[in-house]
């Protein structure tokens, strides 16, 4: 679909913002939504389909990059990529000991698995709106969205991983008793025995909402920035095909946008991953 059909503007944003979705049709049947009003008739068991195929896709191609290196991986002559990947694990490992004070063998890791993952699902964001989905139309898919971050299904799903983390091992670390203390004995504190009755509701409250204010934050401020940089791209490709002067002007600001936009991809991946240490660090810190 192309802003020079006779489609509106709004119906082509429209067109581009909806996810290629599976569920449960009205009727009853199972089957893939033919428009943006079916796959929100679809409720919560919908599933989409371009999110979960890229992001596989993307983890898969950082899973086989990096396993590719260690297999050839050599101290004499070592190629580009693995300099790179050299380069990637020793950034991750600097912040990973910079932000994080326990011990623990899998922060690392799963540090780098993020950054790199998050990297390569907003890197796609600087392939142009049109090209994959109108190679796909010839083959009979009218929706595809190609960037997973812009979908809040995969961005929750990255932040409530890592909230099941954090909650097992702030129980594994202070023990079941001494996480329930920490959620009900701070931030008010009494040592008459009445008034610490009294403060462990508030201080449950005033805690749950912290607690859960993470997952929530962490995945909305990944989705948020990439979803308007998405827009943005979006709005700029409808400057072409009405004029000359737009479309030139249109591909001057897409450019500028893209290169602008290597640092929001990057920096993204970034605050993601180093949020993720930091709430693992607390996790393990006992009060």
């Amino acid at each position: 679909m192309a802003a020079s059909e006779n489609i509106t503007s709004s119906e082509f944003i429209r067109h581009h913002l909806t996810n290629l979705t599976f569920g449960q049709h009205p009727d009853g049947s199972w089957g893939i939504a033919h428009s943006a009003a079916e796959a929100g008739q679809m409720g919560l068991m919908a599933v989409h389909l371009d999110s979960l195929f890229w992001s596989f896709l993307l983890g898969a191609l950082f899973l086989w990059m990096f396993r590719s290196v260690a297999v050839r991986v050599t101290a004499d002559t070592p190629g580009g990529l693995q300099n790179f990947c050299e380069w990637l694990c020793e950034f991750v490992d600097e912040n990973v000991r910079g932000s994080f004070t326990a011990k623990n063998d899998l922060v690392a890791p799963m540090a780098l698995t993020l950054f790199c993952w998050i990297f390569l699902m907003n890197l796609m964001d600087l392939i142009p709106v049109e090209l994959i989905p109108r190679i796909l139309q010839l083959f009979g898919v009218h929706y595809q969205k190609i960037v997973p971050t812009t979908d809040p299904n995969i961005t929750f799903g990255l932040a409530l991983s890592v909230f099941g983390l954090i909650i097992y091992y702030s129980i594994r670390v202070k023990s079941p008793l001494g996480f329930a203390a920490e959620l009900t004995m701070h931030p008010f504190e009494a040592k008459n025995p009445l008034l610490k009755i009294l403060f462990m509701p508030i201080n449950f409250f005033l805690e749950f909402v912290s607690l859960i204010s993470k997952p929530i934050s962490h995945s909305l401020r990944l989705f948020g920035n990439m979803y308007a940089g998405e827009m943005i791209f979006i709005l700029i490709s409808l400057m072409y095909g009405t004029s000359v002067v737009l479309t030139l002007f249109g591909g001057v600001l897409q450019f500028v946008w893209a290169v602008f936009h290597i640092l929001v991809i990057t920096l993204q991946a970034f605050i993601f991953m180093v949020l993720a240490i930091v709430y693992m660090d607390m996790a393990h810190q006992h009060h």
